[in-house]
């Protein structure tokens, strides 16, 4: 799969006339052509037969690689578009005049000047449309706008209606000059909310400093942030305090405070004091380049309602089209007194307004707008798909441990039995869990603060879903839940505790238990209530023991929870609630490894990205750049605000065109109406859809 950027796509039909060609290549697996931001997604074994294909299609669109797109630059519109509105002025100047003069020159032997001023002003500002007119009917291309506006200005010119062709050509020219500029600053306004790359690095070499590109840096070199700069790869700090604005990664409004030994990400702007800076990740691996390539990626999975918009495109034009044949011919030939001029003018009004424009330019800038502020907030949502699916979720469910927790283990109390010390329970325990990860096992070795001798630990097992398994200078040790002691029938008089517990066994003798405690994230009981306002159910999965996960549940509210899972029994509970939901979308929220089976099974699988793990982070449809259960909430209302506006351009822009439609037929809409009802209706719809990134 490979990107690359479409110069010069400034149609939208155009785009998905190119996408829906390229998908019938029998060298194409699979392609996506974005209008909004003029960028194509593709996997194909032969891209220069693609790029003549294009070629083909549209001669003026080149196909470039993505990686070598400079980053977007101001740009004067009215510079750019000189030429257009020099020929727009001078045939506005020339339509002012034939109108003056129409009445005095019309059935006269200076009849012929009217027709030169009137064609003169056609060809000037309308050549290049007829030319592509003529250029996509020899391809075999019909019912675009170019071939609409064509046939309405000449039908006009043909019954006489020669002021009319000339204002239909010269507002529509000017409209999509307009629609242009509108469409591409909504491109620069969605792309700058995401220009977060860092343009340059410091890097220390020696005493000396040396500007240089992030990509050139390697792991392990040192470079200076000075204040006022981007942070420009993902490292720790060695030296300096300063505070640091994560906006652009993770929507947060308040700057941080860093120090030394804390880690600071790439496109964190450094806002005060001077830095130096370990890198831990080459710029190919940082935040803001995984950040930027989820976003760009986002758009390369369209909505249904996107795929509607082209198909429904497709079709509505030629549809309008014979309709409109059908109106100019079979009137007059039932009614009498009715004349084909009358018939046929009115046939000329409906295709003027039949151009689908105001929909399959608008509706894919409107997804594109409600990505790009999702990512604003720190949120990355990779399609607009996951976008229309956020507004389905009636159930929501979490893990715990690291998703609504903070993930940070304590040992707050060891308990003993059958005469073992304390000091010996956290000894073994440590020693059992010195190979693991899991933060709970982290968190025994840390309480026990000695030396582990790892030549004493000859075999460690580690049993899924129950616990560990060792052997320690000779002695098989046990570390793990209740299930784990009833699966080694190991006597022991306490099985449930109020808390996340370690039972402990030495040669199959019950030693006692350690209880771990856990804290809270600050805001999982705001993420829960916050749900609850919205109807949603929530629900908790979790490894912990029903009495810890009562506890936690009664704390944040949760409707219902499920305690003692292992990951497959997670898959279950899901796919459970998934076939419960009687249409509804489950979303899943978790963070680590072994979520990742859960959030691929879910409708919505949602994971947290600043200490999630990969796993999870690459199988998610969403990503949470904060850690906050908070954003789910959030998610869903920005998933809704695009929904609203997407839905809003859709009704307006069908129920303008079917009132002009109406109004045509019935002869109560002239042209005039109708070239200011299709161009209007666009930039309407365009200007609402970039509303998105206001909010």
């Amino acid at each position: 799969m490979k990107k690359y950027k479409l110069n010069n796509l400034d149609c939208a039909s155009c785009a998905s006339k190119i996408e829906n060609s390229l998908s019938k290549m029998e060298e194409v697996k699979f392609v996506s052509v974005n209008f909004a931001n003029a960028t194509m997604t593709i996997d194909t074994n032969n891209i220069e037969k693609v790029k003549a294909k294009i070629k083909a299609i549209e001669p003026d669109v080149e196909v470039q690689d993505f990686e070598n797109v400079k980053t977007l630059v101001s740009v004067n519109e009215l510079a750019e578009n000189k030429g257009t509105i020099i020929k727009a002025a001078s045939a506005l100047v020339l339509l002012v005049i034939g109108i003056v003069f129409e009445e005095k020159l019309h059935n006269t032997p200076f009849q012929l000047a009217e027709y030169a001023v009137y064609v003169t002003a056609y060809l000037i500002v309308g050549w290049n449309v007829i030319a592509s007119a003529v250029k996509n009917i020899i391809r075999g291309q019909f019912f675009d706008e170019q071939f609409l506006m064509a046939i309405a200005t000449l039908g006009a010119f043909a019954i006489h209606q020669m002021p009319e062709a000339v204002a239909v050509m010269l507002f529509y020219v000017t409209g999509e000059l307009f629609q242009d500029i509108a469409v591409g600053r909504s491109r620069r306004s969605i792309k700058s909310l995401l220009e977060i790359k860092p343009d340059y690095a410091n890097l220390k070499s020696g005493e000396e400093v040396v500007k240089v590109s992030p990509e050139e840096v390697k792991v392990g070199d040192t470079i200076i942030v000075k204040p006022g700069e981007k942070v420009p790869l993902d490292g720790t700090i060695l030296n300096g305090t300063s505070f640091v604005d994560t906006a652009a990664l993770t929507g947060e409004s308040v700057p941080r405070k860093v120090s030394e030994k804390d880690g600071v990400m790439a496109g964190m702007i450094n806002q005060s004091g001077l830095l130096t800076v370990k890198v831990d990740k080459l710029f190919g691996e940082s935040s803001v380049s995984k950040i930027l390539e989820l976003v760009e990626n986002a758009t390369s999975q369209k909505a249904e309602t996107e795929k509607f918009i082209t198909t429904f495109a497709r079709y509505y034009t030629p549809i309008v089209v014979i309709g409109a044949l059908l109106l100019a011919i079979v009137p007059p030939l039932i009614f009498s007194g009715q004349t084909f001029g009358d018939w046929i003018y009115r046939a000329l009004v409906v295709l003027v307004i039949s151009c689908p424009c105001a929909l399959v330019i608008s509706i894919p800038l409107g997804y594109f707008g409600g990505v790009g502020l999702a990512a604003r907030k720190g949120i990355l949502v990779k399609g607009s798909n996951f976008l229309d699916a956020l507004t389905q979720v009636t159930t929501v469910v979490f893990d715990k441990t690291g998703t609504l927790t903070k993930g940070e283990f304590k040992v707050s109390e060891v308990v003993t039995a059958n005469g073992f010390s304390k000091e010996e329970i956290l000894e073994y325990a440590a020693y059992a869990e010195a190979n693991s990860n899991h933060p709970v096992a982290q968190s025994i070795t840390v309480a026990y603060q000695g030396k582990i001798d790892r030549a004493k630990i000859t075999k460690t097992e580690e049993i899924s879903g129950h616990g560990i398994k060792a052997t320690v200078d000779g002695k098989t040790i046990l570390a793990g839940n209740d299930k784990m002691l009833h699966k080694e029938n190991v006597e022991h008089s306490v099985c449930q505790v109020d808390g996340t517990v370690v039972h402990v066994t030495i040669d199959h003798v019950y030693a006692g238990y350690i209880i771990i405690s856990d804290t809270l994230k600050d805001d999982a009981i705001e993420a829960i209530e916050n749900l609850k306002a919205k109807n949603i159910q929530t629900v908790m999965l979790t490894g912990d023991n029903q009495f810890a996960a009562q506890a936690f549940a009664k704390r944040l509210g949760i409707d219902s929870f499920y305690y003692e899972l292992l990951p497959e029994d997670k898959v279950k509970h899901i796919e459970q609630l998934i076939a419960e939901s009687k249409g509804g979308k489950v979303a899943f929220v978790g963070d680590g490894i072994n979520d990742a089976p859960v959030i691929a099974r879910a409708d919505v699988g949602i994971a947290m990205g600043a200490l999630g793990s990969d796993a999870a982070i690459e199988t998610a449809d969403v990503v949470l750049m904060t850690d906050s259960p908070s954003k789910v909430a959030l998610s869903i209302d920005v998933a809704k605000i695009t929904r609203n506006i997407v839905w809003q351009n859709i009704c307006f822009a069908m129920g303008v065109k079917l009132i002009f439609i109406v109004l045509g037929v019935f002869g109560i809409a002239t042209m005039w109406e109708a070239v200011f009802g299709d161009i209007g209706v666009a930039l309407i719809a365009i200007f609402n859809a970039l509303r998105i990134l206001k909010k």
